[in-house]
């Protein structure tokens, strides 16, 4: 390949916005480069750096220079005034630190430009700061909050992280708003230094604190669909009505007569995989993993298609969800059910005894799912309490006990990683309030089914590589250099002894030394955030954290998009439309995957942090009834105004602030995770459990503030005293600075307000 037609790729390739910064030999294997192309590569890679379009920066990573004078980015304001831009093109510099009073009207999620300027060096190392001077795009312009009454003037407080301060309101009357409600507003003034935030109240979602309106009320922040619109509703009827299982199962294999079983959650309604075995000679088995065909129902380009690919994936809430399809279809004929007769997508894998992959078979199926089993039932069959089970069914589930945990074993073997970050469920009452916790269950019914849709998904994926489609990846790249560095330094900080060379299987080892220990949740939590996030994307770039080669999403496709898109390549291929180059270039090419899988991931991502907000809030609305209640907790960070520690029975972090700390001077090194007490000699550090008491909850700020009331501290090693040195007033810092604690007061809860009626007239409250 001639080299300007190589250096063209790599600046395409480098140029896009999922690009993270590689070393030369990580960029030429994401770009697919050859053994007989590396000199090409190479050489165009130097004309490149020559000509100043690439330089290497820091950790000798291959990228864009940085942009003269500056740069366009996503901003992410701190309440403390301060705030970061995340540029489009990530490059050797980093997030760029913008200081308080240079935000402009910038809120967190604006696309924003903003001027870079030296501010000195710091360990040999050039640092920079910037100055927002355009706002290009605002994330959104409509916030939920309550409306609130103070001073004569009526305001509302938006809920979360992305707008800090009051959005002042004219006339909340006109909207027959009550204080206390809660309520959207659009801002019709964005906040400056010097000027407040105005806006107009357009809904009212509800009475706070009411569990339907706390659901609707993160539907309505994250923009997320409430509804289909007649059209889609009426073009999922039509396709439902039309299913014939024994006119439209022509060409299909039929299982089912075969003993296929579905395993799920007890409140599951969509079933979309199932499984079967079959024992081979020489102790071997056959995997059959069925999927359910919901590219039969949606056809590309259908109302049907369209809608899907707008929301990309169904949304799970407490107590709620948002489908990607409507429930005719989802909860429908698309659904696995048990003796019911469904199209299915079978991928079958053949093991030898040891769970190494042999052989590998795609077909269209028609299945019959003999038993729907939910996981405690699977595995109290799989503890010897089968129940009313059939003997065929228990047969099955020993099987693939046994299959599961060699092929586990195996991919261990090959580097998986398996974090250890406890969930708990939700316990509601009548009213869908959240009255408690529980552990969630982890038994190996869990693992056992996990074990096998990476398996049929690896497969999928490894048939589209080989006969070279180009299609939608899961990928998960490798951690990137400096987030490596930096792990190191928090483990050195916890006084674990840190690998020359942090990989999978050093990675391992870690997480199996502090198994069970009280800095286990801490350190998981680290290596899970020193890893960059999987996405959609047609790069080959592999999935780092399952090791595996050539991953896809296949085996959830009524909730996710990009397993839709994988099941029409699969049926193009068992169709025999997938065997010459010209078929294969008639399916959706390199540039379409990116941005698609660009939609994908930005929906998924929004999807997963609704979803995680709003359990915050359910656990947050338990815990203000709980204020005033002794908790146990471990130490999870520190930082220069206070130390998070995690509730151990709730599993969310709280605020422990120097002030709730006993009287005493405390000095503060963030870089090795720990505080010191200048009288007394006690340290705290990250991992260390305290027992607490929860002081003020505060749901629309989402912090939970926390009080000590029992130290179980070190003293002050020998020689450890901590180097004093304010903290950096423009932003965070990892230095250590020296702060004043005072004796605990716990905050007992306040009584719930007075609702006060808004200005307006009206004939009566609504209902």
């Amino acid at each position: 390949m001639p080299t300007e037609d190589v250096a063209d790729q790599i600046m395409r390739f480098i140029g896009s916005t999922d690009y993270r910064p590689k070393k030369l030999r990580a960029l030429a294997r994401s770009m697919g480069i050859s053994e007989k192309e590396h000199g090409s590569f190479h050489f165009a890679v130097n004309a490149l750096m020559k000509t100043g379009r690439l330089v290497m920066g820091s950790d000798t990573v291959v990228t864009i220079p940085h942009p003269s004078g500056t740069i366009v980015g996503t901003f992410r304001l701190n309440p403390r005034g301060f705030g970061f831009v995340i540029p489009d093109n990530p490059d050797a510099h980093g997030d760029l630190f913008v200081p308080p009073g240079d935000t402009g009207s910038a809120l967190t999620g604006d696309r924003v430009e903003a001027k870079v300027a030296k501010r000195g060096k710091r360990g040999g190392k050039m640092l920079f700061e910037g100055r927002i001077t355009e706002v290009l795009n605002r994330a959104q312009n409509h916030f939920v909050g309550e409306l609130l009454h103070d001073f004569n003037r009526w305001f509302v407080r938006p809920d979360g992280n992305t707008f800090h301060g009051p959005v002042f309101v004219d006339d909340p009357g006109a909207k027959s708003a009550l204080e206390g409600d809660q309520v959207v507003v659009e801002i019709t003034r964005y906040p400056t230094p010097g000027k407040e935030a105005r806006g107009v109240i357009i809904r009212v979602l509800g009475e706070r604190g009411l569990p339907e309106v706390d659901t609707l009320s993160m539907i309505v922040q994250y923009q997320l669909p409430e509804g289909f619109e007649p059209d889609v509703l009426k073009a999922a009827s039509d396709v439902s009505s039309a299913y014939d299982p024994a006119a439209d199962a022509k060409g299909r294999e039929d299982l089912s007569k075969e003993t296929i079983i579905t395993i799920d959650p007890d409140d599951a309604r969509d079933f979309d995989d199932a499984i079967s075995i079959k024992t081979l000679p020489k102790g071997g088995m056959e995997l059959g993993v069925h999927i359910a065909d919901v590219s039969h129902f949606v056809q590309p380009g259908s109302t049907l298609d369209t809608e899907a690919r707008s929301r990309t994936t169904s949304v799970y809430f407490p107590k709620h969800v948002i489908p990607m399809l409507p429930e005719v279809l989802s909860n429908g004929v698309c659904s696995l059910q048990e003796r019911v007769p469904r199209f299915a997508k079978s991928v079958f894998i053949s093991y030898d005894k040891h769970g190494k992959m042999q052989n590998r078979r795609y077909a269209n199926t028609v299945i019959q799912s003999a038993k729907r089993l939910t996981y405690k039932q699977a595995s109290a069959a799989l503890d010897g309490k089968p129940g009313r089970l059939s003997k065929k069914v228990v047969a099955l589930l020993g099987q693939m006990e046994r299959l599961a945990k060699s092929i586990r074993r195996r991919r261990i073997r090959d580097g998986m990683l398996v974090l250890d970050l406890p969930e708990v469920d939700l316990v509601y009452d009548e009213k869908n309030n959240v009255t408690g916790v529980i552990p969630t269950d982890t038994s190996f019914s869990h693992t056992l089914i996990e074990m096998f849709m990476i398996e049929a998904n690896e497969a999928v994926g490894r048939l589209f590589t080989e006969i070279g489609v180009p299609h939608l990846r899961r990928i998960h790249p490798e951690p990137a250099p400096t987030t490596g560095k930096s792990l190191g330094k928090f483990l050195g900080a916890l006084g674990i002894k840190v690998p020359t060379t942090l990989d999978r299987f050093a990675l391992q080892g870690l997480l199996k030394s502090v198994k069970g220990k009280p800095a286990s949740f801490a350190v998981n939590l680290a290596v899970l955030k020193s890893m960059q996030s999987a996405e959609y994307s047609p790069k080959i770039l592999g999935h780092y954290a399952l090791a595996g080669e050539h991953y896809v999403h296949f085996t959830s496709p009524i909730r996710r998009y990009p397993d839709l898109t994988v099941h029409r390549l699969f049926d193009a291929y068992v169709k025999g439309n997938l065997h010459t180059k010209a078929q294969i270039k008639s399916m959706p090419s390199d540039p379409e995957l990116v941005e698609l899988g660009a939609h994908c991931s930005r929906c998924e991502r929004r999807a997963e942090a609704a979803e995680r907000e709003l359990r915050l809030v359910k656990i947050m609305r338990l815990l203000e009834a709980r204020v005033g209640d002794q908790v146990p907790g471990v130490v999870t960070g520190v930082t220069n105004f206070g130390l998070y520690v995690q509730l151990r029975e709730y599993l969310v972090d709280g605020l422990l602030r120097f002030e709730q700390l006993a009287d005493d001077w405390w000095e503060v090194d963030t870089e090795h995770g720990c505080v010191i007490a200048e009288g007394s000699g006690k340290r705290i550090a990250i991992g260390q459990e305290l027992q607490v008491s929860i002081s003020l909850v505060d749901v629309a700020g989402r912090q939970i503030s926390l009080a000590l009331t029992e130290f179980v501290g070190a003293k002050r090693r020998a020689g450890g005293r901590v180097r004093k040195r304010g903290p950096s007033k423009r932003g965070p810092s990892k230095s250590k600075g020296k702060f004043k604690g005072k004796p605990a007061k716990s905050k007992k809860a306040k009584a719930s307000k007075h609702r006060k009626k808004a200005p307006a007239k009206r004939k009566k409250r609504r209902s």
